[in-house]
């Protein structure tokens, strides 16, 4: 379970210029739950793949993630701050978001049992794992499904109708950046709240950060007239439009247009 922020923009930004400074010093202070592991891939004009950092250490004591949070690193990025699902360890191969040339993908949520979700993958998409989260092989079947359609957003759609029917009870909650789209998907509506897990963390619920009892899986994005961010919940929402539940926010990495994707069966 983890906290997700992703931006477009018309010039290179960096991430304390997307969300301001009050707000991403409270973004960076989900850390009391999502505090295991972060990382950020962006854009790099000079660059034809993503770019990417990750460290298994929390954000906010890692001189790193507040040096590269203040650099205009590219267009359009990612940031990932990792809350691990028990039972999985806290490492550099299991920490988002994973990176594949042009794509790069982070998830926020739970798809259970593994070896179910590893058995969608052909032999080649396995051979790439490098850790053992369910965020990597729902990046390795997504990668798979667009290589099988050629297109990222049929690829996209195909893996997302495939696990909705596979894993019911998911949180499917990801950002997806592809070299023409960045995608904010929000696929959660039979998903539990680990709010066991929150009550573990803080002497009373009054304590645990805003929005994580009952909006735990929100997602929101926000228009301006020179970016569009998406984030999942956390911090004041004013200003942001919740993504409708079960569907897809799609910015076009180039003219900075949002559209909606919808799965076959679901509106």
């Amino acid at each position: 379970m983890c906290r997700l922020l992703g931006y477009v923009a018309r010039r290179p930004t960096s991430v304390v210029e997307v969300l301001g400074q009050e707000h991403f010093d409270a973004f960076t202070a989900l850390t009391a739950v999502h505090g295991d592991g972060w990382g950020m891939a962006w854009w790099d004009p000079d660059s034809p793949t993503v770019r990417s950092v990750t460290s298994a250490g929390s954000a906010i004591h890692d001189l790193a993630y507040s040096r590269l949070a203040g650099q205009r690193l590219g267009r359009a990025g990612i940031v990932h701050l990792r809350w691990a699902t028990p039972g999985l360890a806290v490492s550099p191969q299991n920490t988002h978001p994973f990176v594949d040339g042009g794509y790069a993908f982070a998830h926020n949520g739970h798809i259970a049992p593994l070896g179910s979700l590893e058995g969608l993958l052909t032999r080649e998409a396995r051979a790439t794992l490098r850790g053992d989260t369910d965020s990597e092989r729902y990046f390795r079947f997504v990668m798979q499904c667009i290589a099988e359609r050629g297109d990222d957003t049929e690829g996209l759609r195909q893996a997302l109708g495939v696990l909705t029917s596979e894993f019911p009870e998911a949180s499917l909650n990801a950002l997806l950046m592809t070299p023409a789209q960045m995608f904010g998907v929000h696929i959660n509506s039979q998903a539990s709240v680990p709010i066991k897990g929150l009550r573990n963390l803080f002497p009373s619920e009054e304590e645990i950060p805003y929005r994580h009892t009952e909006d735990y899986f929100a997602m929101d994005y926000r228009i301006t007239p020179d970016a569009t961010h998406v984030i999942s919940s956390g911090i004041d929402p004013e200003g942001w439009t919740p993504v409708p539940e079960d569907t897809a926010a799609m910015v076009d990495l180039g003219s900075l247009e949002v559209t909606r994707l919808d799965l076959p069966g679901r509106r």
